[in-house]
């Protein structure tokens, strides 16, 4: 698998994930003025710690859901930072993961 291969497989499984937090505020957002079935939020949390918290953070505030649980409003971007930071010292640690 070459490096774009790599890359290319990594941006879709983002946007997927991404979409799934996105997806997952929303449905809660609903379910929860319906008195329905909610998502768990260790759920939620999950979604935003295998990459979707971009998507997460979008949907927490576009659909204004969670944003008065200091551990969602803090948490959401916190993981955010995680990502970044570890994207940051993987593409550019002394070991070459990916070969383009």
């Amino acid at each position: 698998m070459t490096g774009f291969e790599v890359y290319k497989v990594i941006g879709i499984y983002l946007i997927a994930v991404n979409l799934a937090g996105f997806f997952a505020m929303g449905i809660d957002k609903l379910k929860a003025k319906k008195r329905g079935f909610r998502i768990p939020e260790a759920t939620l949390f999950i979604i935003a710690l295998i990459g979707g918290s971009v998507g997460s953070i979008l949907g927490m505030h576009l659909f204004r859901h969670k944003t008065k649980h200091w551990y969602f409003l803090y948490g959401m971007p916190l993981i955010l930072v995680l990502h970044i930071v570890c994207a940051y010292f993987i593409l550019n640690g002394p070991i070459e993961f990916f070969v383009m």
